[in-house]
Order: structure tokens, then C-alpha cells, then sequence
């Protein structure tokens, strides 16, 4: 009975554990989003336009009309970080 307790309560943790370890995973992507989009958008005014993605974010240059749905012409860090959080 102890061993079954015990071994439930083990799977408890190992269970309650997984979200943290997703948003975690979820949190430092972001954090790396920002800080590569930080380096890339040269003229610091918050908006990574095509040009700015073309030599700095591959990927991001790749999808680039994918992302800008709106078709603003430029891309914000949390419009990346919502696309990579899907």
C-alpha cells in the first residue's frame, strides 16, 4: 500500500511538471526571438521589415508574408513570437 501511495504521488509530480516544462521551453524561445529580432531590426524602431529579416532571420524571411497577414509590409517581435508559440 505504501508503495502504491508513494508511486502515485511520484506520477503527481512527474504530471504537474510537463506544463512548467512547456511554458519554460515556450518562454526562453520567446526570449531568444527577441533578443535575435533586437539585433536585426537596424534602426531600432520595433518593426523587422523584409530587408531587415533577409540577411539576419532566414526563417523568418522565408514566411515573411505568411507572418505579415495583415500585409503591413514589417513584422513586430510579438507577431513572431505568436506564430512560433502555434
Amino acid at each position: 500500500m505504501h508503495f502504491v501511495k508513494n508511486l502515485l504521488i511520484l506520477a503527481a509530480c512527474v504530471l504537474s511538471a510537463l506544463p512548467m516544462s512547456a511554458s519554460a521551453n515556450n518562454a526562453s524561445r520567446n526570449q531568444e526571438i527577441a533578443e535575435r529580432f533586437a539585433k536585426c531590426d537596424t534602426n531600432q524602431d520595433g518593426k523587422l521589415t523584409r530587408d531587415e529579416a533577409k540577411g539576419c532571420m532566414p526563417r523568418i524571411f522565408s514566411h515573411f508574408d505568411y507572418i505579415d497577414s495583415s500585409k503591413k509590409g514589417y513584422l513586430t517581435v510579438a507577431e513572431i513570437q505568436a506564430v512560433a508559440d502555434n
